[in-house]
């Protein structure tokens, strides 16, 4: 119906019950023949015809959507009302001195009944009259949270024909809601007790509808969900809604990144405003996980040049092309093939861009991968970080940001051992550069390419098993936006030749990862199954972020701290990198592991006559 006959039927409806309201409340207390009550009942009618339809009017009671109602509607019906009464008691004042206030009342009561029940009588008649679709083929659903949000999504769920879910219950740990009902369904009490309730109610489907809850506590209840074996969707966080992200509408699948519990770093953006914005900014890696992810922050603080650099043609295209899509006014991207072993490559770029930061986050990161190839590990993560760096120094690049890894710690594999040496290149270029040199240390990125998430997904789409290397492994996880922000929060603190620490909170046991990735795809550990495989050649069986001698305590930001880590001297370093080429692999390992692993170095001849000992050694 258009809107202009739905309000026609509306005035036309409302015009017969103002009168019909009226004149009722004079004939249980005068006879209508009455000539007294007969004046009353004429000025009483004229004002509250044309008083109504005003207030209607102002209050929009010809344009609300009546099948939503609310208590919001019901209040405006009686402002309205309320309001058309008071005048007419004015009128019965003005023309006849005297207000008959018994009828009045009546009136009120009449029209407050009436009107209410004939915008109302569509929502019932949708909710209780209308043939549903019969629940037998929907999902059993539990609603945690019996709370606005809660009380939204299921009657959202009660009227949609197409939902396949039908809620059954809610649970809410407010012990005043145990035994009441909502919407004809039962409130239970103690999510702890979340998996004994599915159970009891047949349950295959759950939904968390509270918005308002820290993200450390929803994932400790998403957790439990997940344990629970069924499908688990949850509503988004209140910041989320607050900032526009979503509407609370937006019920989304649960992710493995959700029961991590981490809470958003509130970044200090004043100061990384005034690093990046207006100035020329470098990504090696841009094609990666991470590289790809600090260019999409930096981009929000409309940078003059955003520099993609990136060995691999294809994903440098692609990041290109998507950050194309979000430019800002005033900021130029550059996408550049460029490999960071290519000494000659490196210094053109920066001789002709003469970037303001650099972000280095080009590096070779499998551990298995490069014990197999340990030269490869050296070119990419040594050279190309000593080529990079070196050549920030020389065209005075004002800040330069190496992304590093917890495997740089104590490292017992190539890869570590590498990542440890290009932070002591950095290290050492500090003491005399002014350049604003600086490491950041974290551990694993949950859904970066190659980690483990992505394989366990891929392993169960083939129907499993799901492969792990030891029940006891652990490592430290983080999402790629918050390991991206912190990055660039720590180029913002570094005042030369620091290693900065992300807080990666508590270790995570891999096993327990896989468990959790198989429920949230939809399936049980036993219909996939997990094998276990073995440590691979490099692997540690726990990671570590600091040696117990580099931990400072403190914070110089929330979640970022500095490590005491101790490079060896510059000429030392370029003593082992002398003798590097002439080494066979095994060589290679013994000497890199044996130095990245050493705390408090000697004199330079002390450290010539270690590294030749171990050379000879490992022949």
């Amino acid at each position: 119906m258009s809107l202009k006959r739905r309000m026609s039927a509306l005035i036309f409806i409302d015009s017969i019950i103002v009168l019909f309201s009226i004149f009722i409340g004079y004939f249980f207390l005068y006879p209508v023949d009455n000539p007294f009550a007969q004046s009353y009942l004429l000025v009483s009618s004229l004002a509250i015809f044309m008083a109504h339809n005003a207030f209607a009017m102002f209050f929009g009671l010809y344009k609300k959507v009546w099948e939503y109602a609310s208590i919001r509607e019901l209040v405006s019906i009686a402002l309205a009302v309320t309001l058309s009464i008071v005048v007419v008691a004015a009128a019965q004042l003005i023309f006849t001195g005297n207000v008959m206030m018994r009828a009045l009342i009546i009136t009120w009561m009449l029209h407050i009944i009436l009107i209410g029940g004939s915008r109302l009588s569509w929502r019932v008649f949708r909710d209780s009259v209308v043939p549903r679709v019969k629940n037998t083929n929907k999902k059993r659903t539990i609603i945690i949270g019996a709370g606005s949000a809660g009380t939204m999504v299921a009657r959202q769920l009660l009227r949609s024909y197409d939902s396949p879910l039908h809620p059954v219950a809610f649970i809410d740990d407010n012990k005043n809601r145990a035994g009441l009902e909502i919407l004809g369904m039962p409130v239970l009490t103690d999510t702890a007790q979340l998996k004994e309730h599915v159970h009891q109610l047949n349950a295959e489907h759950i939904i968390i509808a509270i918005p308002s809850l820290d993200k450390t506590t929803s994932a400790v209840l998403q957790q439990r969900a997940v344990d629970t074996g069924v499908k688990v969707q949850a509503m988004p966080l209140i910041e989320d809604l607050l900032t526009g992200k979503v509407s609370v509408s937006d019920i989304k699948d649960v992710k493995i990144e959700d029961l991590l519990g981490r809470e958003e770093v509130q970044l200090d953006l004043g100061a990384i405003s005034e690093k990046l914005t207006g100035k020329t900014i470098l990504v090696t890696g841009a094609g990666g996980s991470i590289g790809s992810e600090i260019c999409r922050q930096v981009l929000r603080f409309n940078p003059k040049q955003l520099l993609l650099v990136g060995h691999g043609e294809n994903s440098i295209y692609l990041i290109d092309m998507e950050l194309r899509d979000k430019v800002p006014a005033g900021t130029e991207i550059l996408p550049i093939i460029a490999n960071v072993q290519d000494r000659e490559r490196i210094f053109t770029i920066m001789e002709t861009y003469s970037p303001d930061v650099i972000y280095h986050a080009a590096a070779h990161k499998h551990v298995p991968l490069m014990e197999s190839n340990p030269f490869e590990a050296v070119k990419n993560n040594i050279y190309g970080t000593k080529n990079v760096a070196e050549a920030a120094d020389t065209f005075g690049v004002g800040h330069f940001v190496l992304v590093s890894t917890d495997k740089a710690v104590n490292p017992p594999n190539v890869m570590g051992a590498t990542k440890r040496f290009a932070e002591m290149i950095v290290q050492n270029l500090a003491k005399t550069s002014k350049t604003n040199f600086a490491a950041v240390r974290f551990g694993n990125v949950l859904g970066s390419r190659g980690s483990v998430v992505p394989l366990f997904k891929k392993q169960i789409a083939a129907g499993g098993p799901v492969t792990v290397t030891d029940a006891e492994m652990t490592r430290y996880f983080m999402t790629i936006p918050e390991a991206s922000r912190l990055v660039i929060q720590a180029g913002t603190l570094a005042k030369g030749g620091e290693v900065f620490v992300l807080d990666m909170g508590e270790p995570v046991k891999i096993v327990d990862l896989a468990k959790n990735v198989i429920q949230l795809s939809g399936y049980t550990v036993d219909e996939i199954g997990i094998k276990f495989s073995g440590i691979r050649p490099g692997e540690k069986m726990y990671e570590e972020l600091l040696d117990p001698a580099e931990i400072q305590q403190g914070f110089v930001f929330p979640k970022i701290h500095i490590g005491r880590a101790t490079p060896i001297s510059s000429s030392e370093l370029a003593y082992v990198l002398e003798k590097i080429p002439g080494m066979t692999p095994s060589e290679l390992k013994g000497v890199l592991v044996g130095l990245a692993n050493r705390k408090n170095v000697g004199s330079l001849m002390e450290r010539k006559q270690v590294v030749e000992a171990e050379v000879l050694q490992s022949v």
